[in-house]
């Protein structure tokens, strides 16, 4: 224990101590503090696991935004590649289709040509048997008769001269 004595002007302080109270009295102050840090550091454990937990979903929940963004734009790019390639197959088709009709439509004016060309020669050929015949018909009276058969391939006529 410890006396002191302090003048200040008119008002004299004296202050008592006992030793050994302050220093449990510091002692406890030491162990209110270290609780105190204590109870802050756990604190600021805990709050840096809720900051971290809730930094890991804010990014997993970004990842997944642009994932989800990145997937639909994939889908309409398939899709559009699909109608460009649905496109090209029809104007393809319609040239396949265009050139089948083109190639058919030549056959046939050949065909025609060529059916055309023998009938001609066979109508020429009866028109010169009928130039002869009419000379000699005047000589025989006889009749000329005659019919005409038409194929894909060829012509054929068949005359028949018929004495009256």
């Amino acid at each position: 224990m410890g006396v002191q004595f302090c003048t200040k002007g008119n008002l004299i302080l004296s202050v008592i101590e006992d030793v050994d109270e302050t220093i449990e009295w510091k002692i406890l102050q030491k162990k209110k503090q270290q609780k105190t840090k204590e109870k802050r550091r756990i604190r600021t454990k805990a709050a840096i696991k809720i900051q971290a937990w809730w930094r890991g979903t804010l990014v997993r929940r970004t990842l997944l935004h642009a994932a989800l963004r990145a997937w639909i734009i994939q889908c309409w790019w398939r899709m559009t590649l699909l109608t460009v390639l649905e496109k090209k197959r029809q104007a393809a088709l319609i040239a396949y289709a265009t050139r089948e009709r083109a190639v058919i439509k030549l056959h046939s004016l050949v065909r025609m040509w060529r059916v055309h060309w023998r009938y001609c020669q066979v109508l020429n050929a009866i028109y010169v048997i009928q130039g002869h015949w009419q000379c000699h018909n005047c000589q025989t009276c006889a009749l000329l008769q005659g019919h005409c058969v038409v194929t894909a391939t060829h012509l054929q006529f068949h005359i028949e001269i018929i004495n009256s």
